[in-house]
């Protein structure tokens, strides 16, 4: 049964209207209700647990109790006794039998976060309880059955992981056989004021503070900034400026006072400046067209890379409409294919004429032509996430 994406929202509190929010809320709700094993992924503080979480409370499972086991909080030494337990007398220290995480978690739900730091031998214990639904505790030969639906969830990228040999392949395999994202923050802005809102109207209830909200001013600061720390980051920065200036509305100059920090280090994405006062969708465009220009600048360094690993380089890529651009003086009566096959700049004559959605297309085209058709490494070079990526080559119906 697949369960509404309003109802998962309201089930675990999830915030945002987003299309971000709403594909995601919409995949829990398909998959909630069965069994299958499930890899959240996602940056750090994105709200990983939260959609563990919904999966649980929305699943036939909801009665019983869900487990979660922070994998990166645990000593590897004491990892598998954790997981799985162990006899009295196992080792030095172990005065009693001890019942482990997935013994507890018996027909509920076990949370593995940061799976990624597990131990390769302990991965090979984990593949068995997926596999088979066993386990055997430390210093015991007799296997334990378990019912338990195994949600697991990283900020690594798993796929490099299991090339540089630091995760099993079969176990990745195993557990991705539905994989959620979730968005960093900055990829759905424009929920900032719902997270606004919520977070804010919680603390002061809580807190018996008067909300008289933020200014227009100072969301739009907000929504400047990066949120390398995502929600949790939006979370804390909101309780704090509540905090600290109680009973006031938030000023500009408040968000900016607190965060000056993070914006004199240039938070997150480094040399690329971040508009204010722009949706996400022009800012999105903005931050494209700016990479395109960092492209024709290095241009000669991104050939030489290429060249070496494919043995023929960017020479034959040319722009998919001419009119736009103004091609290199040598080429302009030549039937020879660019050298560079990239433009000089905008034709004086089109200003005024083009849209920005007809560059954003032509700059997308031309450099997922640029990396052969692979969308990974153009989602890269562009600074756009992957699922953005495909949203545009939908939008643009580019083939």
């Amino acid at each position: 049964m697949i369960v509404d994406a309003d109802k998962i929202k309201k089930s675990v509190g999830i915030i945002g209207e987003s299309i971000q929010i709403e594909e995601m809320c919409t995949l829990i709700g398909q998959v909630a209700n069965t069994d299958i094993s499930v890899l959240i992924t996602g940056e750090s503080g994105s709200g990983k647990e939260m959609v563990a979480k919904a999966l649980h409370k929305n699943s036939k499972r909801k009665f019983e109790s869900i487990i979660t086991v922070n994998c990166a909080a645990i000593p590897s030494g004491i990892i598998e006794s954790e997981l799985f337990g162990h006899k009295k007398g196992s080792f030095t220290g172990a005065h009693e039998n001890h019942k482990g995480y997935f013994e507890a978690a018996n027909k509920g739900t076990i949370f593995l976060d940061e799976i990624g730091e597990l131990p390769l031998e302990t991965q090979a214990k984990l593949l068995r309880v997926i596999e088979q639904g066993e386990f055997m505790r430390v210093g015991e030969t007799k296997t334990q059955k378990t019912d338990v639906r195994i949600i697991a969830a990283t900020n690594r990228n798993l796929s490099e992981e299991v090339v540089d040999k630091k995760f099993r392949q079969d176990l990745y395999f195993r557990l991705k056989t539905v994989s959620i994202n979730v968005a960093p923050l900055r990829e759905h802005i424009s929920d900032l004021f719902l997270y606004i809102e919520r977070f804010g109207l919680l603390f002061t209830a809580k807190n018996d503070i008067p909300f008289k909200g933020f200014t227009k001013e100072a969301i739009n600061l907000m929504k400047e900034y990066n949120w390398p720390g995502n929600v949790r980051e939006l979370k804390n920065t909101i309780e704090s400026l509540l905090a600290i200036n109680k009973g006031e509305r938030i000023q500009e100059d408040m968000v900016a006072k607190y965060l000056k920090l993070d914006f004199e280090q240039k938070a997150f994405n480094g040399s690329l400046p971040v508009p204010v006062n722009k949706d996400s969708d022009t800012i999105e465009r903005e931050l494209i067209l700016k990479q395109l220009l960092f492209l024709r600048q290095d241009v000669n360094e991104l050939k030489q890379l290429f060249a070496a690993k494919t043995g023929d380089g960017l020479k034959n890529v040319q722009p998919t409409n001419n009119s736009l651009f103004v091609l290199p003086e040598k080429n302009k009566d030549s039937m020879e294919p660019l050298d560079d096959g990239l433009f000089k700049g905008i034709k004086d004559d089109v200003i005024g004429e083009i849209t920005m959605n007809e560059l954003e297309k032509e700059i997308i085209e031309r450099t997922l032509k640029n990396f052969k058709g692979n969308r990974r490494k153009t989602a890269k070079i562009l600074d756009i996430s992957e699922r953005t990526l495909y949203r545009k080559l939908k939008e643009y119906e580019i083939n």
